[in-house]
């Protein structure tokens, strides 16, 4: 492994950016936030990194105790990366990243989105309402389950299907269904998302979201 740049400072802002400053290195960090991850997955959700970077990367955040590599037990026994606390303890900074960012100019939402930045953008947009859902996202190779309690937003890896409402689409698509202007029904009846289950609870939940400052 290549000797890692240092700022030199004592401040902690600087040490936290020798750990995790790094080009790619938060957003590969972002690809584990929601769980544990095979390489090929974490590569997938990040379309614009090499193979050659993003092992190095991984290797540089095991180093820094941000990530573990480590095999499934049975009967999957597959190696994956995953996050150490230290690494879950970036949630925090990820969502107010996402906060801040949507309120610079410049933004393109036309460019590549994961499965797993969609659902971390959501968690940072929400706008918490009356009541609670569950709301299934099958975007391609990714399925999470979205529950909402109040001010409460959880998504985890799922079966889609076991939730009260199930949208599907690309996360590009799913994002305009969710941060666009125009009504569920009207996204759903242009193509772009399907959807299963009640259409007022599922424009109810939509209406949660805003893709603006909190």
């Amino acid at each position: 492994m290549a000797e890692r740049k240092t700022y030199a400072e004592g401040c902690l802002a600087a040490h936290a950016l020798d750990l995790i400053g790094d080009r790619w290195a938060l957003l590969v960090v972002r690809e584990l936030m929601l769980g544990p991850r095979r390489f090929g997955l974490i590569r997938a959700g990040l379309p614009g990194i090499a193979t050659n970077m993003l092992a190095r990367r991984l290797e540089d955040l095991e180093a820094a105790g941000i990530v573990v590599h480590r095999t499934l037990p049975p009967p999957a026994r597959v190696p994956v990366y995953e996050l150490t606390s230290h690494g879950r303890a970036l949630r925090p900074l990820l969502l107010e990243l996402c906060r801040w960012g949507v309120g610079v100019p410049g933004h393109d939402p036309r460019l590549p989105i994961s499965p797993t930045s969609l659902m971390l953008s959501m968690e940072a947009m929400m706008r918490p309402g009356p009541g609670s859902f569950t709301a299934g996202f099958d975007l391609g190779a990714e399925s999470f389950v979205v529950t909402v309690e109040g001010p409460r937003f959880e998504a985890r890896p799922g079966e889609a299907a076991r939730a009260e409402m199930r949208f599907s689409a690309p996360p590009n698509d799913m994002a305009v269904a969710i941060y666009g202007s125009a009504l569920l029904a009207q996204v759903i009846a242009s193509g772009r998302v399907s959807f299963t289950g009640d259409p007022s609870r599922g424009q109810a939940f939509v209406d949660l979201f805003r893709l603006a400052r909190p």
